[in-house]
């Protein structure tokens, strides 16, 4: 036999280390063995044929014709293939993975195996261990296919003594395609067989049985030497089909009795010497499951025996043949997990108090889901997940993939109206309709929401996890570090600032050649250029591979960047409010040989690589946006980036972790992504493209991704719709804006409104009149939302001090002004529950057709799209460029960078640049005093007025009351 064994197999035979496991290729195609001495499927049909004949030949006179043995094994395989075509011609990429866990050389299962499988159409793979393996060899090789995403079924080929209880429970019940779990031997027993798999050694004595005209009404059956699942699944069949059946060890008293009572006996262990064949009575059926028989290490029981129905032989190959089919079965399970489905969400109760609790203490109130479950809950894999603590974890991108072909769920943008100091809550409103939609509604939803900064955190603004009875939760975790993000993006900005400086100084202090010969160093006697220096080579024109090769010329353009210094435009930065760190001088040591500048901190979160880390939509996107990113410009007025200095490779390392979301969950247990945190003035304001892409696969079709724009809708929207959506390629079906009464009244002509200082009493008390013309503003951010062509459902996000006829004007005027709906909220105060209303009014708007459209088109020149943006968003009459902005703008085009689309940083307090200038002014001319490129997160950001990238701390900042309880270890004062 073993001359027909596939090469591959042949090689699996040799002697390995001990205790080293021996494996085909990963996910590898079953072979046939054509051109390797393996007569393939149709050779071993015809061994089964011979063998046929010759027990044929001591079949007594008068004995029925055996089936035709070899169609039954094709008539399932035939099935197995024609339903796995089916699923094919929805789902043409899908091809089930059957992985065979093997102790010892067992190569004719194997090739039994590989040919069935071929046949069919399934991919095989087969972990080959030694046959001495222990427990828990074989347990760590079952805990990895468990948690393999390729796999869709697992079968174990060891030894009978090896099938303990530890190694059953370690199997996968949805992977066990042999029917070996308490699980699936349960399901079966309780009736519920097509939710389950049972034996193909079982179903194979069944099926032949039927196949061969025997009745089983009635029967008599003897089971024999049979234990665990094989034993249980053959009684509970027979007993199904009507038969009357025993069960008995070979040691048994009485066995002959029984034996000569029985109509079909079936051995489930190879028979002892002992007990003569004599015992077992003419024209009775006998059937050999044992694991040797059918591991073809023993012989056929019926051999030379007169008057024994020789069917024997039979069950290994339709055994096999059926597990093919429970493969098949496997297959299309998993194929329907992937679909879109309601979710099976455990969703928390609420027990909202009054008056309403401080944030942080809600928070702590509510035990929260431990990740890994709420992960399986919305369908995300346990390999897709990093698990960070107890409630938090990072999803991996190969998520994407598995899931390309799942329709996208509903779209939905959060905005708001030029706010307060105070915030109006966009954050809140997003987590109270998640809560709404999953919570009470039971509807799949995801909220995106952006990263905080620890400088606001710690400054005057506080967190931003929402608040009330509607947040995410731990909302100190939130708040806090989260998994690293924000550090990461430190340390690789300051990485690339580093670099910047430290290739003036070498420049500035080395001739040509020297500066040469250490950019291009010999190691080991050998010199050649990195990846990243041969793509340098390129872009210069330079087709050498040989550092030798180059000429002086050539040398002096490779090493020498020639940076301008007063053109650097690439900032250190720090996650913390230090308005000291806004204007500094560096490199005053003498060491640095007089190459000092003035040089600024930003806050973090201001980074390009923020905003890289928010649009990218793959890891290899982004490692190209990083190395595009412009720092500053040479001396001949070309772009230098981080390309030029050979540290794009090490940026995408620092980040290559920060570009997977992070799974949270709300005070509900709904799903939410928290991943980047750009600036909503200097950037675009909204969290990561990535987490609104996984989150509109996992809800599916009909499901609702709400995601939200930083600022009121004249920023955050704006940069939404003409950035991130132009980006994305993903197209917006709602935006909710967000309004307060509070903010109304500002606009109305209300006293100013300062963060720390208690409200007037203009603000507590009822008041129409403010409210009734501060709509003036709310009427504007709608018909801005106009502009895009999407449907605007108005969010009145309401406060304690509201009335009942304050929130009606609103209301009433919210749909004058043109909103599909306008809902007062209380989720705050109660949760998901008071956003019902607003949750079905977000499902009717989103019914309607969409007819997004962008504001501007990016071939416009520079000058023209700022002046589209200021005109038609904000209401100005015209734009005014500074002598500095209409330089850095005739650069950037000259440089190739004027098809870019524009982020304005803008004050978020008016619609215009002046903050205090509420409602909506109009007349203005808007002024443009700079225009800066972030080329790597593809914009180009006008400078309106002075804007501030370094926030400062107030007289009394929040980390007064910020402390941590050393004896719990919790953390108070967070808000």
């Amino acid at each position: 036999m073993s001359a027909r064994l596939p090469f591959v197999l042949r090689r699996l035979a040799r002697p390995q280390h001990p205790g080293s496991p021996r494996r085909l290729p990963s996910l590898c195609r079953a072979s046939s063995g054509r051109g390797s001495g393996c007569g393939g499927g149709e050779g071993l049909l015809g061994q089964q044929r011979l063998r046929d004949t010759q027990a044929g030949s001591s079949r007594g006179p008068g004995s029925p014709a055996p089936p035709t043995r070899d169609s039954i094994v094709r008539e399932v395989i035939q099935n197995s293939k024609e339903v796995l075509s089916l699923l094919q011609e929805k789902t043409p990429t899908f091809k089930p993975v059957l992985a065979i866990i093997q102790a010892g050389d067992d190569n004719l299962m194997q090739e039994v195996n590989q040919n069935l499988a071929e046949e069919a159409g399934l991919n095989i793979t087969h972990i080959c261990l030694p046959a001495e393996s222990g427990e828990d060899e074989i347990i760590d090789e079952i805990l990895k296919i468990n948690e393999d995403s390729r796999v869709h079924g697992l079968a174990l080929q060891i030894a009978e003594t090896s099938f303990s209880n530890k190694i059953l429970n370690a199997l996968k019940p949805e992977k066990d395609v042999d029917g070996l779990t308490d699980v699936n031997l349960g399901k079966l027993v309780r009736g519920d067989a097509h939710e389950c798999f049972i034996s193909p050694v079982a179903r194979a004595v069944i099926e032949l049985l039927e196949k061969s005209g025997v009745s089983l009404d009635g029967k008599k059956i003897l089971v024999i030497g049979a234990h665990g699942s094989l034993e249980a699944t053959l009684q509970c069949l027979f007993q199904r089909k009507g038969s009357m059946t025993m069960s008995s060890q070979w040691k048994t008293p009485q066995l002959q009795g029984k034996l000569q009572e029985a109509d079909i006996v079936v051995l489930g262990s190879p028979k002892p010497e002992e007990i003569p064949l004599s015992w077992i009575q003419p024209g009775t059926t006998v059937f050999n499951c044992s694991h040797d028989f059918l591991s073809g290490k023993a012989a056929c029981i019926s051999s030379g025996v007169h008057g024994i129905s020789p069917i024997a032989e039979d069950v290994s190959l339709l055994a096999a043949a059926l597990r093919i089919q429970n493969m098949v079965s496997s297959g299309r399970r998993w194929l329907r997990e992937q679909q879109h489905r309601r979710w099976r969400l455990h969703c928390l109760k609420l027990q909202p108090l009054s008056p309403v609790p401080s944030d942080i203490e809600i928070s702590r109130a509510q035990t929260p889901k431990a990740v890994e479950i709420l992960a399986k809950e919305i369908g995300l894999l346990a390999d897709e997940i990093e698990i960070y603590g107890k409630s938090k974890a990072k999803v991996r991108l190969s998520l994407l993939e598995r899931l390309k072909d799942q329709a996208d769920g509903k779209y939905v943008l959060v905005a708001g109206i030029t706010p307060t100091p105070l915030g109006e809550g966009k954050s809140t409103v997003t987590i109270g309709l998640v809560q709404a939609l999953t919570a009470h509604l039971n509807v799949n939803s995801f909220a995106c929401l952006r990263q905080p900064s620890q400088g606001p955190t710690f400054g005057v603004k506080g967190g931003a996890a929402g608040g009330g009875y509607a947040q995410v939760i731990p909302m100190e975790e939130f708040n806090l570090h989260l998994t690293g993000d924000i550090h990461a993006i430190t340390a690789a900005n300051n990485l690339l600032a580093a670099a910047i400086d430290a290739r003036i100084l070498h420049e500035n202090t080395q001739t040509d050649k020297a500066l040469y010969n250490r950019l291009i160093p010999s190691v080991n006697g050998v010199r050649e250029f990195s990846k990243i220096q041969l793509a340098r080579l390129k872009r210069l024109g330079i087709n050498k591979t040989d550092p030798s090769a180059l000429t002086e010329e050539e040398m002096r353009k490779f090493a020498r960047l020639d940076i301008d210094p007063s053109t650097i435009t690439w900032q250190r930065v720090v996650d913390t409010n230090d308005r000291f760190l806004r204007k500094i001088t560096i490199g005053q040591a003498n060491t640095e040989k007089g190459c000092s500048r003035q040089a600024q901190f930003d806050i973090a979160v201001a980074s390009e690589i923020m905003a890289v880390l928010a649009l990218t939509d793959s890891l290899s996107d982004m490692k190209e946006r990083l190395g595009r990113m412009v720092v500053a410009s040479d001396r001949n007025g070309q772009p230098v980036t981080a390309d030029d200095l050979g540290v794009t490779g090490a940026l995408t390392v620092l980040m290559k972790d920060a570009i997977k979301p992070n799974l949270m969950q709300t005070l509900e247990g709904t799903p939410v992504f928290v991943h980047a945190g750009p600036f909503a003035n200097i950037a675009h304001g909204n969290s990561s493209v990535l987490a609104d892409k996984i989150a509109l696969k996992l809800v599916g079709e009909g499901g609702f991704v709400v995601t939200e724009a930083g600022f009121g809708a004249d920023i955050g929207m704006e940069k939404f719709f003409n950035i991130k959506c132009r980006a994305s390629g993903l197209v917006p079906s709602v935006v909710v804006l967000v309004a307060t009464v509070r903010a109304l009244k500002m606009h109305g002509g209300g006293p100013s409104v300062t963060a720390g200082v208690p409200l007037r009493k203009e603000y507590t008390e009822e008041n129409l009149q403010l409210v009734a013309d501060g709509c003036c503003n709310l009427e504007k951010q709608i018909q801005i939302a106009q502009l895009f062509g999407v449907p605007v459902v108005v969010a009145l996000n309401v406060f304690k001090t509201d009335t009942r006829a304050e929130i009606d004007l609103v209301c009433e005027l919210a749909k004058r002004a043109g909103a599909f709906n306008a809902v007062p909220c209380y989720h705050w105060s109660i949760g998901g529950k008071g956003s019902v209303d607003l949750a079905w009014a977000v499902r009717e708007a989103a019914s309607k057709e969409s007819r997004f459209q962008f504001l501007y088109d990016v071939q416009l020149p520079i000058v023209e799209k700022i002046r589209t943006i200021a005109q038609s968003v904000y209401g100005a009459k015209d734009i005014e460029l500074s002598p500095e902005a209409q330089s850095k703008i005739d650069r950037y085009t000259e440089q190739g960078f004027g098809n870019l689309p524009i982020c304005m940083a803008k004050t978020h307090l008016s619609l215009s640049h002046q903050p205090d200038k509420k409602g909506v002014p109009k007349g203005f001319i808007l002024p443009i005093s700079d225009v800066r490129a972030s080329i790597g997160a593809g914009f180009i950001y006008p400078l309106v007025g002075t804007m501030s990238t370094m926030p400062g701390l107030p007289t009394r900042p929040c980390f007064y009351d910020i402390d941590l309880d050393t004896e719990t270890e919790q953390v108070k004062g967070l808000f």
